[in-house]
């Protein structure tokens, strides 16, 4: 074979080659553009979903087909609600309504998580808070009244905030009952939620209730007291009467903590 003929060849191997390694090369930048595009999606996601559920169930839900699975758990549940939320609406144009809503809330969020809890749902102005849930605390309802005494002291706080704007200051109820629930993830593939179901949380909604008879903050309940120790400053309550018990409730207002 031609000498000539040998180096067009090699020379034709060769830019075919190049041309190759240049695709290729254009490929994977592509691809990176493509991984860097979707992982920033998922990050964004995972921000989003973030203020919908637990962010430790968040973090470990896709690594486990049955850990939050619906299960018996003993749990130590916080209701909070603003008192006469619904009169102030009425006064007032929805976007102060909403800016006030969320500012209540982010302050709430932080007193609740500093202490363990995670808030699981907002209803209105109403918000449930769980102690215990996601992961197993020993010290959960110790960690839930605490965290309700840092909730009055945030919303101490927040209120004079509210009137440096001259907006109305808030009140509000808290209660707080301990013992088993079905907690998990619930709903359909549509659909889901980190989620708790039973009598414990009817009655922490009645003792929450309970806060515009007796005039006062935050109430507890027997099962609560009986698990706190001596830091905390509690008055007890006349037995009440609540929708759906046959036996009046007693509760406890908590004054106090020596350690807040």
């Amino acid at each position: 074979m031609e000498p000539l003929v040998i180096y067009a060849i090699l020379s034709l191997i060769i830019v075919s080659l190049v041309l190759l390694h240049i695709r290729q090369r254009t490929k994977l930048k592509k691809l990176e553009r493509l991984l860097d595009h979707n992982t920033s999606r998922l990050e964004q996601l995972q921000i989003d979903f973030g203020r919908f559920a637990p962010h430790e169930v968040i973090e470990r839900i896709t690594g486990s087909d049955d850990e939050y699975a619906p299960t018996m758990r003993s749990v130590t549940v916080l209701f909070a609600d603003i008192k006469g939320f619904t009169k102030m609406c009425d006064r007032m144009d929805p976007t102060t309504v909403v800016s006030i809503l969320n500012g209540y809330f982010q302050s709430m969020s932080r007193a609740i998580t500093r202490h363990h809890g995670d808030i699981t749902e907002m209803m209105g102005d109403g918000l449930l808070a769980l102690f215990g849930a996601i992961d197993n605390n020993p010290w959960q309802v110790q960690d839930a009244v605490q965290g309700a005494l840092a909730m009055r002291e945030e919303l101490k706080a927040y209120n004079q905030k509210l009137k440096s704007k001259s907006l109305p200051e808030l009140s509000i109820g808290m209660g707080i009952h301990q013992g088993e629930v079905l907690a998990g993830i619930m709903g359909n593939y549509k659909l889901s939620k980190f989620g708790v179901v039973g009598d414990t949380i009817n009655v922490a909604s009645r003792v929450e209730g309970l806060c515009r008879f007796h005039q006062v903050d935050l109430l507890i309940t027997e099962e609560v007291k009986r698990q706190l120790d001596h830091r905390f400053q509690l008055k007890k309550m006349p037995a009440q009467e609540v929708k759906g018990k046959d036996e009046p409730i007693v509760t406890y207002l908590v004054e106090g903590s020596s350690s807040l």
